[in-house]
């Protein structure tokens, strides 16, 4: 008996931990489609997994019938995490789209429980006739394809985040105006989309409304003080890639320092990250590589490109680099893999070690490895960006502990 407890408990504790891990993941988790089976884990555990998240990151979990949400708050908006299309060249959303999602909720929002893409697209239309939204330069007139394969790549958004299904049609006929696509409604999981300390509608004198949305009261005693700190640091090591000491306020720090190993235990015990400490920080490793939405190193022409340049900048951590010399480094290994067939042909074409740099410098800003604004001329490598440097290789001579370079 006491085995079979064993083996229960073991169980128990590996299926809760896949919850929260999925509830990393994917925040928003359908009741139907291809997640519904961690929607029905997460409900079964929702009762430790609301405890645990309250109580140590301060986001919280929201389950219905429909939908599981974990409300995570981020003090900032991210520019390395863009909404993208959900299928095809997964490119992210511009400033368009994203205007036009917005409208698309709002339409929705106060619509039918079923729709018509073609009768969303016309009150979308309207709605985008308002003085204050055309002064911005914003337009929208379902006139022209580029227009329609916005808006297509906005429903199928919705589609994946559950606040439509699909009853009949196919987009891709709207986008040749050949025809035209029903959907339900699903506004319960609509409202669980914004993840918020207030409501919108309340700000009604603000100036960055998505900064006071998310805003937190500050704590007023010491004991709330300290759990927004262990919430904060928390927050940073379970959704970033790094997190780095020199980000922290002294009294952060200095409970990080103090707690670093019962954080990382907590962490550990719930999620199966592994913590590994470095002198300039500290992060999170996924064993099993599944809780990140930017991998590397990957294959192809950027992946294998991205590393090289990752490699090249490992050497220079701290110190102010060139854009134009990664272009020119490149340019250079472009006709040789090329060649090899390492890289595809196009990347020999005049410019293209523009975009290439491109993809990987977004890619390593994203991964907290570099610093750096698009369109700058300079970058800065940072710390954990040495673990893609490549080191001489040594063996150790028979009969000695003292090591030699290899030839």
């Amino acid at each position: 008996m006491s085995a079979l407890n064993d083996a229960l408990s073991a169980s128990r504790v590996a299926e809760q931990r896949k919850a929260a891990r999925a509830l990393l993941r994917y925040p928003l988790l359908r009741s139907s489609g291809r997640h519904r089976d961690l929607f029905t884990l997460v409900t079964k555990y929702q009762h430790e997994l609301r405890e645990w998240f309250d109580r140590e990151t301060g986001w919280r979990l929201t389950t219905t019938g429909e939908a599981a949400r974990l409300g995570k708050l981020v003090p900032v908006a991210d520019p390395t995490y863009p909404a993208a299309e959900v299928s095809g060249s997964r490119l992210p959303f511009g400033r368009r789209r994203y205007v036009l999602t917005c409208l698309a909720l709002a339409v929705l929002e106060r619509g039918d429980q079923q729709i018509t893409l073609g009768r969303l697209a016309e009150q979308i239309v309207l709605g985008a006739a308002d003085p204050e939204l055309s002064a911005t330069g914003v337009t929208f007139m379902m006139e022209r394809r580029d227009e329609r394969s916005d808006m297509v790549a906005v429903v199928r958004l919705l589609l994946e985040l559950g606040v439509l299904d699909r009853v009949a049609g196919e987009e891709q006929s709207f986008v040749n105006t050949s025809g035209d696509v029903l959907y339900d409604v699903r506004r319960r999981t609509m409202s669980m989309l914004l993840t918020s300390t207030r409501g919108p509608s309340m700000l009604t004198d603000a100036i960055d409304r998505c900064a006071a949305i998310t805003h937190e009261t500050p704590p007023a005693t010491d004991e709330l003080r300290t759990r927004r700190i262990r919430h904060r640091i928390t927050r940073v090591l379970l959704d970033e890639p790094v997190l780095y000491y020199h980000q922290l306020a002294d009294d952060e720090l200095a409970y990080l320092t103090s707690q670093r190993t019962a954080i990382c235990r907590r962490i550990t015990e719930f999620t199966g990250l592994v913590a590994e400490a470095r002198a300039e920080g500290l992060a999170m490793v996924d064993p099993l590589d599944d809780l990140t939405d930017v991998k590397m190193p990957e294959i192809g022409t950027d992946g294998h490109a991205t590393l090289l340049i990752a490699e090249r900048l490992s050497g220079s951590i701290g110190e102010s680099i060139e854009v134009a010399d990664l272009h020119s480094m490149v340019r250079g290994l472009a006709d040789e893999f090329a060649r090899q067939r390492v890289w595809r042909a196009a990347a020999t074409a005049p410019g293209a070690e523009v975009d290439l740099v491109a993809t990987a410098l977004h890619k390593l800003t994203a991964l907290r490895l570099i610093r750096h604004i698009p369109g700058e001329p300079t970058l800065t490598p940072l710390p954990a960006i040495a673990r893609y440097g490549v080191a001489e290789p040594t063996v150790t001579e028979p009969g000695t502990t003292q090591p030699r370079k290899r030839r």
